[in-house]
C-alpha cells in the first residue's frame, strides 16, 4: 500500500502532497461519472481485483509524478468540464494527495467522483486512522465504492464494473449517516 508515498526512480518512499502518482489522464471522458470530466487514474492498487479493466495501475512503482498544478492547470484550460475523477488504481492509497487535488476543484466549483475498491463502510470505519481519507471523502461529491467483482460483472450499469458496487451521494450519506445512493 502506498499510503501517499511516492516511488522515486531509486525506489525510495516519501510523502508528497504537491503531485500525485498517475497511471493517466483522460481528458473530456464521458464514461466516468456524469457530464464531461477530466479523469485521473492513480497509480497503485493493492486490491489487485481479478478482471480489473486497468490492471496496469496495480504497480506502485509504474506511472509517473504530476504536479496537482499541472492538473489544475488541465482543468483550467477545459471550460467545458463538469468534473474531475478520480480513479485508478485505488485513489486512497494517496488519500492526502488526492484530497488536496479534490478541493481545489471543489473550489473551483465542478463536482468530483471518486472510485475506490473500499466500501463506504471500510472508508467510515478508517478514515480517522487513515492519513487523508477523511478530506477525500469531505471532497468527493459520488463515490463508487467495492471491489470489481467479475462474477457479478455487467455491462448495463451505469459508472461501475460490478453489481456489488454502489454509486453513493456523499454529502447526503454523511448528513444522514446511512447510505444514500446518487440518482441523476
Amino acid at each position: 500500500m502506498l499510503d501517499d508515498a511516492y516511488v522515486s526512480q531509486n525506489g525510495s518512499r516519501s510523502i508528497n502532497t504537491n503531485a500525485v502518482r498517475v497511471a493517466g489522464i483522460v481528458n473530456d471522458s464521458i464514461v466516468d461519472g456524469p457530464g464531461i470530466r477530466l479523469a485521473v487514474f492513480a497509480q497503485g492498487c493493492s486490491h489487485n481485483c481479478p478482471g480489473c479493466h486497468n490492471p496496469h495501475t496495480h504497480p506502485f512503482d509504474a506511472g509517473k509524478n504530476v504536479s496537482i498544478d499541472e492538473i489544475m492547470q488541465m482543468i483550467n484550460k477545459n471550460p467545458l468540464l463538469d468534473g474531475v475523477t478520480l480513479t485508478g488504481g485505488e485513489p486512497f492509497e494517496q488519500a492526502s494527495s488526492f484530497a488536496v487535488l479534490a478541493r481545489m476543484v471543489k473550489d473551483k466549483g465542478l463536482n468530483v467522483v471518486t472510485y475506490t475498491g473500499y466500501t463506504w463502510e471500510q472508508i467510515i470505519e478508517n478514515m480517522q486512522k487513515r492519513e487523508g481519507w477523511h478530506e477525500l471523502l469531505a471532497n468527493t461529491d459520488i463515490l463508487v465504492d467495492g471491489p470489481f467483482d467479475i462474477s457479478r460483472k455487467s455491462l448495463n450499469l451505469r459508472y461501475r464494473g460490478s453489481s456489488n458496487q454502489r454509486v453513493i451521494d456523499v454529502k447526503k450519506s454523511l448528513e444522514k449517516g446511512e447510505i444514500i445512493l446518487w440518482c441523476e
